[in-house]
């Protein structure tokens, strides 16, 4: 359909039928990004509404049109490139392809993150957990990416130590008898009179 007028609240979009459709302003995720006859994809979710207008969502023929590659990275185990957007309550709104998807905050790194805000307007690779078309809903997580990354590491690692080798790492955890090191891929404790 081709914007007709740009509101406060809301987007007037003519799709060629006896009245114009309004998209709710929420639905549109950079508002300025539009401009007066532009064409941009709506769905078509009810012919009228109470008052006789034609009802339209963005985010649902936008979600409608990357379903396919979400549904396949999911089912192939395929990552998937997202941008974090914005922080709700229990993690943040992941941008993929276009449509929101949730990062729980237990599945934005390996350790336990307490700012989340660090992690904003980054792009990261994700796994996508969870899917379901009927509530729009995609779980996503680079936690589970990362340990994957972290797994490989540490297969290669384990191939190359030797006993007598010097190697760099970095400290992770101190306790009173020694401290955690990782060496890439693998952590290993330097004991204390050491």
């Amino acid at each position: 359909g081709t914007v007709v007028s740009i509101g406060q609240s809301e987007v007037m979009v003519d799709i060629g039928f006896k009245a114009e459709g309004a998209v709710s302003i929420k639905e549109i995720s950079d508002p300025s990004a539009i401009d007066i006859l532009q064409e941009i994809e709506v769905f078509l979710e009810n012919v009228e509404d109470q008052e006789g207008q034609v009802v339209l969502s963005k985010q649902k023929a936008d979600f409608m049109r990357v379903w396919d590659s979400i549904k396949d990275a999911h089912d192939t185990g395929n990552t998937v490139e997202g941008r974090l957007m914005r922080r709700i309550k229990g993690g943040i709104v992941v941008d993929l392809f276009g449509v929101e998807a949730f990062l729980p905050g237990s599945q934005i790194d390996i350790r336990q993150v307490k700012n989340f805000d660090q992690y904003l307007g980054n792009e990261y690779e994700f796994k996508i957990i969870k899917l379901n078309k009927a509530r729009r809903n995609i779980v996503v997580s680079r936690r589970s990416v990362l340990e994957e990354e972290r797994e490989k590491m540490r297969q290669t690692l384990v191939a190359e130590l030797e006993d007598g080798q010097i190697r760099e790492g970095v400290v992770k955890n101190i306790t009173d008898f020694g401290a955690f090191i990782d060496l890439g891929g693998l952590d290993g404790l330097l004991h204390i009179p050491d």
